[in-house]
C-alpha cells in the first residue's frame, strides 16, 4: 500500500494534464500513487495516460464513458485510493517537487492533525509563476495572518475567511472517509462543502507557510457562461449548514442574501425573469439598490436586456 494517494480529476485537459501529471512524478517523496479520473474526455486524453501507464506503474486511470459530473468523477478518484494519506489537486494545476514530503511529514509527526494545508503559487496560461497575483492571492484569502502550525478557530478561516485551497492540502483519507469525502452530484463549490464538514465534525488542521503548489489562472475561469450554475450551486453549499457560532452565521446569512441577488440579476438577463424576481426579493436586505435596478430591468424586453445589463455592470 502506497503511503499517499494523489488524485488528478480531469475532463478535457490534454495540454495541461501532462503537466499535472509529471509534477507528481518529479516529487522528492516517492511512494505514492497516482490516480487519474476522467469525466469522459473526448480529446487525447485516453492516449495520454495509455503512455504514461505504460511509463510508470504507480499511475491508475479511472475512466468514465460518458459525463458523471464533478463531484461524482472526483469521488470516484477517491474511491480507488488505497494510500494513508490523499490529495486531489485540478488538471491545469502542479505540485511543487517538496510538496508531498513536506506535508506528509507533518502529519507523520503531528497524530491529532487531519489535514495540512500550504500557501501556493499562482501561475499564468503560459507556466509562469506571478509573484503580483500570488501576493494579492494569499492577502485576499489571510494567509498573510494564518501563523504556522495548528489551526485555532478552524471554522472561522475555512468557512469565513476560505483560506485553505483543496488542491495545496494533503488530508488524513480516515478523515475523509468520516466525513464520507465530497457530496454527491455537486459541480461547484463541492471543495468548500468538504472542508467546512470535516471543521464541523472537530477535525483539526495544520497550516504550513510555504508556496508548495500552483494554481492556475486562465481566462474559462471568469466565463459568464458558468455563472448561472456557479452561482446556484453556491446558494445550495450556503443552505447546507446552520452554524451555531453567531459570527459564523452572520456571514453566512449574508452571503445567501448576496448570492440570491447575483443570481436573481443573471436570471432575469437570461429571460427567467419570475426566479429571478423572486431571488432579488429574497436578497434585498444585501443591496436594495441592485435589487431595485434588477426589477426596473426586469420589465425590458428579453432580447435587450443583455446590453442593458452590461451597462448596469
Amino acid at each position: 500500500m502506497p503511503k499517499i494517494s494523489v488524485c488528478i480529476p480531469t475532463f478535457n485537459r490534454e495540454h495541461f494534464l501532462p503537466i499535472a501529471i509529471e509534477s507528481v512524478r518529479l516529487q522528492t517523496e516517492r511512494d505514492w500513487e497516482l490516480i487519474v479520473c476522467d469525466d469522459g474526455s473526448n480529446d487525447r486524453t485516453v492516449d495520454i495516460m495509455a503512455a504514461y501507464q505504460m511509463r510508470d506503474p504507480r499511475i491508475r486511470y479511472v475512466r468514465h464513458e460518458q459525463n458523471v459530473g464533478k463531484s461524482n468523477n472526483m469521488r470516484s478518484g477517491f474511491e480507488a485510493a488505497t494510500g494513508e494519506y490523499f490529495i486531489k489537486f485540478d488538471d491545469d494545476d502542479r505540485l511543487t517537487p517538496e510538496f508531498l514530503a513536506k506535508t506528509s511529514q507533518i502529519l507523520a509527526d503531528h497524530d491529532a492533525i487531519d489535514f495540512v494545508g500550504t500557501d501556493h503559487w499562482v501561475i499564468d496560461p503560459d507556466n509562469q509563476r506571478r509573484l503580483d497575483w500570488t501576493d494579492a492571492n494569499t492577502q485576499k484569502w489571510g494567509r498573510s495572518d494564518l501563523p504556522e502550525g495548528a489551526i485555532e478557530n478552524l471554522l472561522e478561516v475555512l468557512f469565513v475567511k476560505q483560506s485553505l485551497q483543496i488542491g495545496a492540502t494533503l488530508f488524513r483519507r480516515d478523515a475523509l472517509v468520516a466525513a464520507g469525502y465530497m457530496r454527491a452530484n455537486i459541480q461547484n463549490c463541492e471543495d468548500n462543502d468538504l472542508l467546512v464538514r470535516l471543521a464541523e465534525a472537530g477535525k483539526s488542521a495544520y497550516y504550513l507557510p510555504e508556496r508548495l503548489m500552483e494554481y492556475r489562472f486562465h481566462p474559462e475561469q471568469q466565463s459568464p457562461g458558468r455563472a448561472i450554475q456557479y452561482l446556484s450551486d453556491k446558494l445550495n453549499y450556503l443552505r447546507n449548514f446552520t452554524f451555531e457560532q453567531p459570527n459564523v452565521e452572520r456571514v453566512r446569512v449574508q452571503r445567501i442574501a448576496e448570492t440570491q441577488v447575483l443570481l436573481g440579476l443573471r436570471l432575469i438577463e437570461q429571460g427567467d425573469t419570475d426566479a429571478g424576481r423572486i431571488l432579488l426579493w429574497q436578497g434585498r436586505q444585501h443591496s436594495p439598490a441592485k435589487m431595485l435596478v434588477g426589477m426596473a430591468l426586469s420589465c425590458l424586453p428579453v432580447d435587450v436586456r443583455p446590453a442593458a445589463f452590461g451597462r448596469f455592470r
